[in-house]
């Protein structure tokens, strides 16, 4: 529709036109497309009134209804009849692939995300690292680009000599077996608890992951099998929300691979030393990126170029994108440097996309003493929560619990992805539930609701048009927007877009359900009957790309 706009005004416009010039205005009663003149006043040496009145009377297109000039304005209203079927029929054709593109050329990205820490609760903070880099992935995916999906898992570090040695100590197979994060959090918190009494078991636990470094038989098993453990619990989350991964490679894969990053910057001169610790200098606006400790231990910055390194190698990525939170902006500017200095001139194609937290009453929800929240019980309990509404309103609905799940899950998807990344979210499973407002159940529910439309109606109809009144033509404007929010959501890197993008063609499609006799009135019927199928496809699309399932019933 834009393209045809844009052919319109060429004809009459006496300077050439770009397609970022011609907008979209806030409110219908100022057209569907407007060009603003400002930018043509220099050239032409008119005033912008002037020069929008004479391209709104030379506008000459049979796909344009009429042209108003307001306040160096040309506002164009297309021809409705005409403009409808054109958008309808590549949704009917296409299904679930309208909006796809080739712009990513089959590209490699690798999305380095979720990453929780083996012997540690999934906390809030990876949900959301995990939600939308799986949206990002599949946005991805969408425009052409081929997503690699890495778990960064934290399975290294002297914490795990402090759970050796408290395993030792108080641990049972038994009650790791049964519930492994919860044990060996328990565990963990005790030996800091008997630590403060006893300082000497921190040389105990030293000494214990320096056994683990030096490979030792016993201490090596136990760690797998803390890994293994932890991983199966992480599993069952990772079902619920629906997130595979292509990699596990976690901390301790790149073990043996940072001494070659040391020596490598070293042979170039980078490494200076500071108090002791080796650094590279990054000049006076940046704080020295810190390699080696004084007692020769390597930081986290050494294990990130060593997997940025060895993922180009492995990949060839022409992107790397790191879903990580607001609070890792330094590290990451200052890995890209130091992979500059070493003459990686593909460090440019590293991406940090940062997120805020997740808050309940104002606060950061806490994985401290007392105040442990386990988000596998979160999501359980928002499916209960979706399931008590079922019984409550549909008792007789069929596959009440995958609907259930479903609910959930998307409730919370949805409210974690439809703000911009970087903000906090305040989380309320009670709001999130709601089937009323932006969230996730109303998508579902106007989603479900076109299908009983389409059910009653015993088919879809084809695209026969004779006339398009004010609500079906807010939803032909919203429908032939979704290739645009789904090209913006990806080089943006956003996920809000498409969440955004999927309320306003929900409230769209509920208006014209609650203002038209749909099946009642065969006035139109066919053609209004292809506008809610699409629809249906369009919604159930924008929720795929946020991760959620559309019950086809609800």
């Amino acid at each position: 529709m834009k393209q045809v706009v844009i052919e319109a005004l060429q004809t009459a416009s006496p300077v050439p036109l770009e397609p970022q010039m011609v907008e979209r205005p806030l409110h219908s009663q100022m057209g569907d497309y407007a060009l603003p003149c400002f930018s043509m006043a220099k050239t032409l040496r008119k005033a912008p009134k002037l020069i929008a009145e004479e391209i709104a009377a030379a506008v000459s297109h049979p796909a344009i209804e009429k042209t108003e000039a307001v306040n160096g304005y040309v506002n164009l209203f297309l021809q409705r009849d005409a403009a409808a079927e054109p958008v309808l029929r590549p949704i009917l054709a296409k299904g679930p692939t309208y909006g796809s593109s080739t712009i990513g050329a089959d590209g490699v990205v690798t999305i380095d995300m979720s990453s929780p820490n083996i012997a540690k609760p999934f906390s809030m903070g990876h949900l959301r690292s995990t939600v939308i880099g799986n949206s990002i992935a599949l946005l991805l995916e969408k425009s052409g680009y081929q997503p690699v999906k890495i778990n960064y898992i934290g399975d290294w570090g002297t914490q795990f000599g402090k759970l050796l040695t408290a395993y030792r100590k108080w641990g049972s197979q038994e009650a790791v077996e049964q519930a492994p994060i919860k044990t060996l959090l328990q565990l963990y918190i005790r030996f800091h608890e008997e630590a403060e009494i006893d300082p000497s078991l921190n040389d105990e636990g030293r000494a214990a992951f320096k056994a683990l470094e030096d490979g030792e038989p016993d201490a090596l098993a136990l760690w797998k099998w803390f890994k293994e453990e932890s991983l199966n619990e992480f599993q069952r989350i990772y079902e619920l929300l629906g997130v595979t991964f292509d990699s596990y490679n976690g901390e301790a894969y790149y073990n043996d691979k940072m001494d070659p990053v040391v020596e490598w910057l070293d042979s170039e001169g980078l490494l200076t030393e500071s108090d002791g610790a080796l650094v590279v200098d990054l000049g006076e606006e940046m704080p020295p990126c810190l390699i080696k400790k004084s007692d020769g231990a390597t930081l986290y910055a050494t294990r990130d170029l060593a997997a940025a390194l060895d993922r180009k190698t492995t990949y060839g990525f022409e992107k790397s994108i790191y879903v990580v939170g607001n609070e890792q902006s330094l590290h990451f500017q200052q890995i890209k440097l130091v992979l500059k200095q070493l003459g990686c001139d593909w460090a440019q194609d590293i991406t940090h996309v940062p997120f805020g937290m997740i808050l309940k009453d104002g606060k950061k929800m806490s994985t401290r003493k007392g105040k442990l929240v386990l988000l596998e019980e979160v999501l359980k309990e928002a499916i209960e929560l979706a399931k008590r509404n079922i019984e409550a309103k549909n008792p007789s609905l069929e596959n009440k619990e995958e609907v259930a799940k479903a609910v959930g899950v998307g409730a919370i998807l949805f409210s974690d992805l439809k703000q911009h990344r970087k903000h906090d979210i305040e989380f309320d499973l009670e709001k999130m539930l709601q089937t009323e407002g932006e969230t996730g159940p109303y998508l579902q529910y106007s989603c479900a609701r076109a299908h009983a439309v389409l059910r009653k109606a015993d088919g879809r109809g084809d695209e026969g048009i004779s006339s398009v009144n004010d609500y079906e033509w807010e939803i032909i404007t919203q429908l032939q927007q979704f290739p645009e929010a789904v090209q913006r959501a990806t080089v943006e890197l956003d996920p809000s877009i498409i969440a955004k993008y999927a309320i306003d063609l929900a409230q769209a499609f509920n208006s014209f359900y609650g203002n038209v006799h749909i099946l009642s009135d065969a006035t139109n019927q066919s053609f209004r009957l292809s506008l809610v199928q699409s629809v249906s496809i369009v919604l159930e699309e924008s929720m795929r790309l946020l991760g959620m399932q559309a019950p086809r019933e609800m």
